[in-house]
């Protein structure tokens, strides 16, 4: 048994096997996996959180990106307080601890870290140039997204692909975050790569509506 089958039992989430694998080689749970992301951090990413909470109790002691992806309130918590100075530090893929938790949907970590002083304005270091507020726009967590502005995360940010959180909340037809965004200063003429206003993602996604609205 390798690191292989490690990685397809979190893609498949089969549970049993992954629970054999790990009984048997409790190593692994902390091994590096061929996306140089831990097996932990590889469960949020494919989003599959019962293979989570698996790794979350064969793994010791996450560190602060981990706890932050996967929703370990308590672990947060204690690495914040322990080194309050690393709160803004980048994972090896370029997330901040804020940026993971706000695209994994962790309210709750998302705005402890803000109130110990989390940068809401601090992109990803990993060239795509991702914020917390576009995290949590893409991820459709509007709660994540009103906290973040209220704490002034700035609403016009721009990914690489020059996307706003006003791209992304059209895209995904969220009437209620594209209002909060509107309503807090969001441009309805920003224009991506390739010319597409939030506007057009909209229309091309069938909300019709929402397109109108930014159209007017």
């Amino acid at each position: 048994m390798s690191i292989e089958n490690l990685e397809e039992y979190i893609a498949n989430a089969d549970l049993e096997q992954l629970q054999t694998l790990l009984a048997n080689h409790p190593e692994l749970a902390t091994a590096k996996t061929s996306l140089n992301v831990s097996p932990l951090m590889l469960s949020c990413y494919y989003k599959k959180p019962q293979v989570t909470e698996i790794l979350l109790s064969h793994v010791t002691n996450p560190d602060l990106f981990e706890a932050s992806a996967a929703g370990a309130f308590d672990n947060v918590a204690y690495l914040v307080t322990a080194h309050p100075g690393r709160i803004d530090y980048y994972a090896e893929d370029g997330f901040t601890a804020l940026g993971l938790a706000c695209y994994f949907g962790h309210y709750d970590i998302a705005r402890y870290l803000v109130l110990k002083g989390a940068d809401v304005n601090k992109p990803s270091d990993n060239g795509f140039n991702v914020y917390p507020l576009h995290s949590a726009a893409a991820g459709d967590f509007t709660n994540t997204a009103r906290m973040l502005i209220d704490n002034g995360a700035d609403v016009n940010v721009k990914q690489r692909s020059g996307a706003t959180p006003l791209h992304s909340a059209a895209q995904n037809g969220n009437l209620e975050l594209l209002i909060l965004l509107l309503e807090t200063g969001a441009h309805v003429d920003i224009r991506m790569e390739g010319g597409k206003l939030p506007a057009d993602l909209a229309r091309e996604k069938g909300f019709e509506e929402i397109a109108e609205i930014l159209e007017s």
